[in-house]
């Protein structure tokens, strides 16, 4: 868990994102609008943080208007990084 929090405290784009997030569930073009990362950066931000199982998409099959939000561990790194 600590790695998985400096990892996210390495990248500002990534804490922004997980800040955007919060505790609701949002669309990739709001969490763009939230956290002031650039649409073409935020979906690598999103593939990283889904690597890692801090930020889940609860409706991947589809095309447009996918649902992200974050999962447990990735809401316990937000709570003791802000």
């Amino acid at each position: 868990m600590v790695d998985k929090q400096r990892y996210v405290e390495k990248s500002s784009y990534r804490v922004s994102v997980l800040k955007a997030i919060g505790d609701d569930v949002k669309i990739p073009k709001k969490i763009a609008s939230d956290s002031g990362v650039l649409p073409n950066h935020l979906s690598n931000v999103l593939r990283e943080l889904k690597e890692k199982e801090l930020v889940e998409c609860i409706n991947p099959e589809v095309r447009k208007g996918r649902l992200y939000r974050l999962t447990e561990e990735g809401s316990d790194i937000l709570d003791r990084i802000e």
